[in-house]
């Protein structure tokens, strides 16, 4: 490994991390947490500007050790340093050529985020020639700690990590949230001795099985407890919170078994959301067109089949299609929908743009379910049934032919699969799982509007599956608690959850392609390179 290589990596990687500083800042993220003050010392747009400034020294420092281990040559600490101090010297760069231009143009005409108090930010009170110097200096030092980090031991860095992680948790949840992460380390810690004095005799296998046994087992208990006992404790708002991170968790195992499990991609995935809840308002509501007035229990299984036989008919005409075809079909399948609800032809039964309102609640031996509380017992019921049959179908025969077919249609035909019986049966249990999170959901609304489904569910249901893993049910149960959850722990950078959505796929795709908790099939599948070496890929076809 020579100077050059690591000279050419920072700059490369600089350049590219100094658009992804100026792009952030320029959104207005840092202006807006300036004043947001943490735990103990400075604020949290502080924090954003010193993570982008460590961020590229890690990752040029990363690339070039990584280059050094595949070369199996000896690591240059100096290479690696070096790499980051250049990447970070040219985001600083770039941070002090914004203050340059905040200073002597106006570039608020085409920048509307450019205005006099980011320059106060970005200066901290300095003058402008003595902030650009700042700037500089800063931006190398803060590449040189990242490459630092990355040759740092194993478990200096988890350390360093974890404190800094749990510092700026403690500064932005509140209260209850630290006890409960409090109890989980306290808990964590009483496990770890407990495995510890109580370690049974016999070989070091055995002893490791039940630590893992033991480690599980706390695992359940404590997961049993939040689900049942915590929305209790914490109150309405954050049991509307999970209710709603249970709805996503339904949508997000359905359209797992379409896209995750058959490989049919599937943008329109929201339409059968938005006819299990119209069946449900239509059916129950003393306000519907049809003025049926049916019961919640008796509504939710005829969501569920008309949702399945939506799917079977939307299945049909795409049989043939694959890939970017499908998910553009698809995709127009979502949109019809939305707009034939919009539509006056069908006002007289949807309501159009006023949609259907006074969906009746369910009963239960006469107790009315009329709070978030009462709600998300119901989903956390609805949850198990879905997780359950996917966890059921997945091993099955069936979940075998899906998988055949995933990895190769005209192979899983030549082996007996028959495409046509598992392509609509994908679909309709997909929709089926639809309908179901759509009915509770307009239980919950009571009214329901065209505008609750438009395409941005379908792609959060889609990014929560690629975020939590592809094929992996508890993938897609933490995906949904990511994506759906974590904006409402964090509330106050909700405001850029789309951003956040950008840079965690991102941050996906360079860290864990295969997901957060991916499946062990796809998860082999993707790492089967860097045992086995490069390979040429496959040529694809699509019709």
């Amino acid at each position: 490994m020579n100077f050059n290589h690591a000279l050419r990596v920072g700059i490369r990687t600089g350049i590219a991390f100094a658009v992804v500083a100026i792009f952030i800042i320029l959104t207005g993220m840092v202006e807006s947490f300036a004043d947001r003050e943490l735990l103990l010392v400075g604020t949290l747009g502080t924090v954003i500007l010193i993570i982008l400034g460590i961020l590229p020294g890690l990752m040029a420092g990363r690339t070039v050790f990584q280059q050094a281990q595949s070369e199996e040559k000896g690591t240059s600490t100096t290479s690696v340093l070096l790499a980051g101090s250049i990447a970070g010297f040219f985001v600083g760069l770039s941070e002090a050529i914004l203050v340059f231009l905040l200073a002597n143009a106006n570039l608020r005409t085409v920048l509307v985020n450019a205005t006099q108090d980011l320059y106060e930010v970005l200066t901290f009170g300095l003058p402008t020639t003595q902030a650009m110097l700042l700037w500089l200096v800063a931006g190398t030092l803060l590449g040189l700690m990242g490459a630092a980090l990355q040759i740092a031991p194993g478990r200096a860095r988890l350390i360093i990590l974890a404190l800094f992680s749990l510092w700026i948790l403690a500064s932005l949840l509140e209260t209850e949230f630290l006890v409960f992460l409090a109890v989980i380390a306290l808990l964590g810690l009483f496990t770890r001795w407990y495995t510890g004095r109580h370690l049974p005799s016999g070989t070091p296998f055995k002893q490791a099985q039940w630590r893992h046994k033991v480690f599980f087992g706390v695992v359940l208990v404590v997961w049993l407890l939040v689900m049942t006992v915590g929305p209790a404790i914490l109150g309405d708002y954050w049991a509307r919170v999970l209710l709603f991170v249970g709805i996503y968790t339904m949508l997000g195992l359905g359209l797992n078994i379409v896209v995750g499990f058959a490989g049919l991609l599937d943008l329109g995935y929201v339409a059968f959301f938005a006819i299990g809840a119209y069946t449900m308002a239509l059916l129950t509501s003393a306000e519907s067109s049809l003025g049926l007035e049916m019961s919640f229990w008796v509504a939710l299984p005829i969501c569920m089949v008309t949702a399945a036989i939506t799917g079977i008919l939307l299945g049909f005409p795409v049989l043939r299609m694959r890939g970017d075809y499908l998910a553009i079909v698809t995709l127009g399948f979502g949109e019809i929908i939305r707009i034939l609800l919009l539509s006056d032809m069908a006002k007289s039964i949807t309501g159009g743009p006023q949609g259907v309102l006074g969906t009746a609640p369910p009963e239960l031996a006469g107790f009315v379910f009329n709070k978030p509380l009462h709600y998300y017992y119901l989903v956390v019921l609805g949850c198990l049934l879905v997780a359950f049959v996917s966890a059921r179908l997945v091993y099955a025969r069936i979940g075998r032919a899906w998988v055949a077919m995933r990895e190769d249609e005209d192979v899983a035909e030549a082996m007996g699969v028959n495409l046509v019986r598992y392509k609509l049966l994908a679909f309709a249990t997909g929709a089926a799982f639809a309908g179901i999170s759509g009915g509770i959901f307009a239980s919950f609304q009571k009214a329901i509007f065209p505008a609750d489904f438009t395409l941005f569910v379908s792609i959060n249901v889609l990014v929560l599956i690629i975020i939590g893993g592809i094929g992996s049910i508890p993938g897609v149960i933490l995906g949904a608690a990511v994506l759906v959850g974590l904006p409402e722990v964090l509330r106050e950078v909700d405001d850029y959850r789309i951003l956040a959505y950008g840079a965690l796929l991102v941050i996906m795709m360079i860290v864990r392609p295969e997901g957060l908790w991916p499946a062990p099939r796809r998860k082999m599948e993707l790492h089967e390179s860097d045992e086995t070496g490069p390979d040429i890929a496959p040529v694809s076809s699509s019709t």
